[in-house]
């Protein structure tokens, strides 16, 4: 899992991954979101354009980034998701905390 993260619009931090959000990547996805939030990034867009498989570690990771995110009055949102995450996330009910957009842009937009 290779995990890129960057500014967008100053104040959303986005963070693109490519790969497997799995047992194995989901402690360093959520460590870079926390060293986001911590250095003032609290607007997290997550892309995951590029992944091509998620479990439920990588969907826990996720849900800790997201409390992360907005117990520093913040938020999380996700973006590009394929059909293998989005069955997962309405597996779980996480589709109506975790609401999947189109694009960054549109993840991005109204913050």
């Amino acid at each position: 899992m290779e995990i890129d993260t960057s500014d967008v619009r100053g104040k959303v931090a986005v963070v693109r991954l490519d790969g497997r959000l799995n047992m194995v990547a989901a402690p360093r996805l959520k460590g870079a979101i926390e060293d986001l939030v911590d250095h003032g990034g609290t607007h997290v867009v997550v892309d995951l354009t590029a992944v091509t498989f998620m479990d439920s570690s990588g969907l826990g990771a996720l849900i800790a980034a997201l409390k992360k995110a907005r117990q520093a009055q913040g938020d999380l949102r996700i973006a590009g998701v394929n059909e293998q995450v989005a069955t997962v996330l309405k597996l779980t009910n996480l589709d109506r905390v975790l609401r999947p957009f189109e694009s960054v842009e549109a993840a991005a937009d109204g913050w």
